[in-house]
């Protein structure tokens, strides 16, 4: 498995982890990266994208939810909803990852986490999300 992708299932982690203690989320990082043994990149780059979603989560929710027909966040299942949460910050607010791969990404993951209809769900709405915004896609950068 590549660095990149450990780092996004060390994301998902911590962003399931916090969903059930959402206080002080800069001191849950050094604990949570404490008992997970990882390499040097693979940390940076979970904590920038973990980091650009607490940043941006009122505005990463509403893009999910304007696009999931149907469907509110808390009727999602946690490893779905924080799924779409990294891939629409890397696709929206990460300068350094093409959309596509981000998408790819999300997908891979949900099909080793998530439910057999969790691929498809997730795909759509980050498909839709990707095809709706403005090009040149502008991403400011979530550092």
């Amino acid at each position: 498995m590549g660095k990149r992708r450990s780092s996004r299932e060390l994301g998902l982690r911590f962003l399931y982890q916090i969903e059930f203690n959402q206080e002080d989320f800069d001191a849950q990082i050094e604990p949570f990266l404490e008992r997970c043994l990882c390499q040097p990149e693979v940390r940076e780059f979970m904590i920038e994208l973990v980091r650009g979603v607490h940043r941006h989560l009122k505005d990463i929710d509403a893009l999910i939810q304007k696009y999931s027909e149907h469907w509110t966040l808390d009727r999602m299942t946690l490893i779905d909803r924080n799924l779409l949460r990294l891939g629409v910050c890397e696709i929206v607010y990460l300068k350094n990852t093409p959309p596509k791969a981000a998408i790819n990404e999300a997908v891979e993951i949900a099909k080793k986490y998530g439910s057999d209809e969790s691929p498809d769900f997730i795909n759509g709405i980050l498909d839709k999300i990707y095809k709706e915004m403005p090009r040149p896609l502008v991403r400011p950068n979530v550092s």
